[in-house]
């Protein structure tokens, strides 16, 4: 019986069938043709590394198939790498193996399954080559320039020494050709974001995005998968000419949703919104005559925009910088870049505006010109500017008055202030009228010189006789000049016979009561002379003369002469 229970033991402990002991031994046998092998690094040497791949030797790889472009070895002893067995010359004692075979059949085993599962896989562009880029995917694959990114790329060597995502499009392991596309891992990638990013975004949400292009009107923000525009002007509460001023590609930034619209997948962004708004408490900060100091970002042509904080800007009229009103452009008076003192003239929040003054700072010379100045005073300036009606002479700084071109000359008959004086001229004058509340100043030049009228009149009375010189004609009597600056009007009613001729071929008058004759020898006139003072008008006449029997005159060349016979 003890036989018996000792025969069941070894029977119970050797394999049931052949197959099973094949199966336990089986790894003794030598490995198959191309068959890749794990194995161990056992230690590094000079020219090999040493792995033990499973078998009774150990094997040997070339030390150059571990080094990377610098020539550094990228395994240490325990490191589990792929083998196989190099069946060319073995060495003594040691079994020849190959990494790189082992490696590139290992790689061919992964694009294969890649490619059948359409799955994205990581490359380095290497290189440029005719028609697109180089691709290294384990092994070299091409990426034709228009696979490159969803966008047209025209600059392809951005992309060199970048690791990108790609996708096999093409695969053929006996050519050893394989084809990828980082557009097409690009769009899947930025599909999955944005149908995530979509399901979180809306208006008011504060989101993080990263910078992706700038533009002169703002910067495209990627939101993951969908871009949202920042426009310049939501930037900041200051004065911002260029995004670059504030922003840079690649910047990640933290941003508020403004707009958004779902159906045209449209996103607008605002940086500025994230702050409070510097205008809210402006009136409290910023009181009115109250004396600031800022910094002049812009000058135009009606004004200067002053910085008195980042966000908080004011303007300068023109006609606020100086009490002079000869200012042509702000340039000549502050520059963009100066440092400003200026005064509070108005605030209105609302609007977003500030009133500034410059002139205020000191005193307004019209206040007191009332005291300095008196009405028939001489005062003495340059001429400023001249217009049509007039020209304007600066007496000091800050006060212009008015010449009118009917008190520059008794004599003269003005059309333009440019017949008598010079811009940049210095002129005496004096003083009309003075309006210091509407800042009017009027002056007269030929006050300063007696009045021909008043001279004329102070020997002379109504109905006296006077001899002149017939100076022109008109279609209703003759002007004659009795003296210099005093002109009569001899109307033809008022000359004795003449009952309205017609002018002859020489150009004198005829008439059925008066003879023409030639020039006369003495180019005078004695008529009775009317005269208005108010208006220092005269009216002669030849019929009111007690000398007059016959008359004579020409107009065949000026100046005409006129004369009266007794």
């Amino acid at each position: 019986m003890a036989e018996e229970q000792d025969n069941e033991q070894v029977d119970q402990s050797v394999p049931e069938s052949y197959e099973e002991l094949l199966d336990d031994y089986s790894h003794f046998g030598p490995p198959a043709n191309n068959e890749v092998l794990a194995g161990t690094v056992l230690s590094i040497t000079a020219k090999d590394v040493i792995i033990d791949f499973g078998y009774k030797s150990e094997g040997l790889v070339p030390r150059e198939q571990f080094q990377n472009a610098a020539g550094e070895v990228t395994v240490h002893p325990g490191d589990v790498v792929d083998v196989m067995i190099d069946h060319s010359e073995q060495p003594e004692g040691y079994v020849l193996l190959s990494h790189t075979r082992a490696a590139r059949l290992r790689v061919w085993d992964n694009l294969e399954k890649a490619f059948q599962d359409q799955l994205v896989i990581s490359g380095r562009v290497t290189h440029r080559v005719k028609g697109g880029l180089a691709v290294d995917v384990g092994l070299e694959a091409f990426m034709p320039g228009s696979q490159a990114d969803p966008r047209p790329i025209h600059n392809l060597d951005a992309l060199i020494g970048q690791d990108v995502p790609v996708k096999i499009i093409k695969l053929n392991r006996r050519r050893g050709n394989v084809v990828v596309s980082r557009k097409l891992a690009v769009e899947e990638e930025v599909t999955a974001r944005k149908s995530t990013t979509l399901e979180h975004l809306s208006e008011g949400a504060v989101v993080t995005g990263v910078v992706k292009n700038l533009t002169e009107y703002g910067a495209f923000v990627d939101l993951g998968g969908i871009d949202g525009l920042l426009h310049v002007t939501d930037m900041s509460y200051g004065r911002v000419t260029h995004p670059s001023e504030l922003l840079h590609v690649g910047d990640e930034v933290t941003v508020k949703v403004l707009k958004f619209d779902r159906s045209k997948e449209r996103v607008s962004l605002g940086m500025k919104q994230l702050e409070p708004d510097p205008w809210q408490s402006v009136a409290e900060r910023y009181p009115v005559h109250a004396r600031v100091i800022g910094r002049v970002v812009n000058v135009t042509d009606y004004g200067a925009f002053v910085e008195l904080e980042p966000g908080i800007e004011g303007l300068i009229h023109i006609s606020e910088m100086t009490w002079s009103r000869r200012m042509k452009h702000p340039s000549k008076v502050v520059k963009p870049g100066d440092q400003v003192e200026a005064v509070v003239l108005e605030v209105h929040s609302r609007d977003r505006r500030i009133s500034l003054g410059l002139k205020q700072l000191e005193p307004n010379p019209w206040t007191t010109v009332d005291t300095r100045y008196s009405v028939g005073s001489v005062v003495e300036g340059r001429v400023r500017n001249m217009t049509d009606f007039g020209a304007f002479i600066e007496i000091e700084e800050g006060i212009d008055g008015l010449v009118h071109v009917s008190d520059l000359s008794w004599t003269q008959r003005v059309k333009h202030p440019s017949e008598v004086l010079k811009k940049g001229q210095m002129v005496q004058a004096v003083i009309l009228n003075i309006d210091s509340a509407s800042h009017r100043l009027s002056l007269g030049i030929k006050q300063l010189q007696p009045d021909a009228w008043e001279s004329f009149f102070q020997s002379r009375q109504v109905g006296d006789s006077v001899h002149g010189r017939v100076c022109r004609l008109a279609s209703f009597g003759a002007f004659v000049e009795l003296a210099e600056g005093v002109e009569g009007l001899c109307h033809f009613s008022e000359v004795p016979g003449f009952s309205g001729g017609r002018r002859g071929r020489a150009g004198r008058w005829r008439s059925s009561r008066t003879r023409c004759i030639s020039p006369p020898r003495r180019p005078s006139t004695r008529a009775a002379a009317l005269c208005n003072r108010a208006t220092w008008s005269m009216r002669a006449s030849l019929r009111e003369s007690p000398h007059t029997s016959w008359f004579r005159w020409s107009t065949t060349s000026p100046p005409y002469s006129m004369t009266t016979r007794a």
